[in-house]
């Protein structure tokens, strides 16, 4: 049985989610944070946003650095999504003290993750203040895509292990693989010529 609330809401239910990491670099700091928040925006131009917490050491450093990267990475890397996730760069930094592997960026200042599959750059180019959260949005100039985890552009499942997250420092992969289905624009004509039919 439902139970109706109007209030103490479960905020789940968009989960799982794949996260992703968010790399930033001001001056000679560079820090990350684990991001479940996320998303495309715009394809043109290319647009990502990513959701802060202004309490986050790094929602300081992307307001004044204007740039970030969003990173992903399979599930046999999830240890750095607890690594960033909770652990404060005021605290230490967390690329030197687990010697997190980065690499330069081509256009942007901020690094990538050297154990990510693909890597976007991106320039911050709005801001929207979101209740407890800010929205960054960031237009992607520069990508880097390791090619074995795709196939035709999309994700190669028989490669690739995404790393689900399902929230309170859960993360979780598929273990009996994927159901994969498509279901295209003309499939859904041809339900509904059948239904007219009827």
């Amino acid at each position: 049985m439902k139970k109706f609330k109007e209030k103490n809401f479960n905020l789940y239910a968009p989960y799982p989610t794949i996260p992703c990491i968010v790399l930033v670099k001001l001056k000679d700091k560079i820090n990350g944070l684990s991001i479940a928040w996320h998303t495309l925006l715009s394809a043109s131009p290319p647009l990502y946003g990513i959701c802060v917490s202004p309490k986050r050491y790094s929602y300081e450093l992307i307001k004044e650095a204007k740039e970030f990267t969003v990173n992903f990475i399979p599930f046999e890397k999830s240890f750095l999504f607890a690594v960033f996730g909770r652990i404060s760069g005021r605290e230490m930094d967390k690329i030197k003290t687990f010697n997190v592997e980065i690499s330069e960026s081509k256009i942007i200042k901020t690094p990538i993750l050297k154990d990510s599959f693909i890597s976007y750059e991106c320039i911050l180019k709005n801001e929207f203040e979101t209740g407890d959260h800010f929205l960054f949005v960031g237009e992607i100039v520069a990508s880097w895509e390791d090619e074995k985890f795709f196939e035709e552009g999309l994700p190669n499942l028989k490669i690739y292990e995404p790393c689900f997250y399902l929230g309170k420092d859960i993360y979780a992969k598929a273990k009996f693989g994927f159901l994969k289905q498509k279901i295209s624009r003309e499939e859904i004509e041809k339900i509904l010529k059948f239904k007219n039919r009827i």
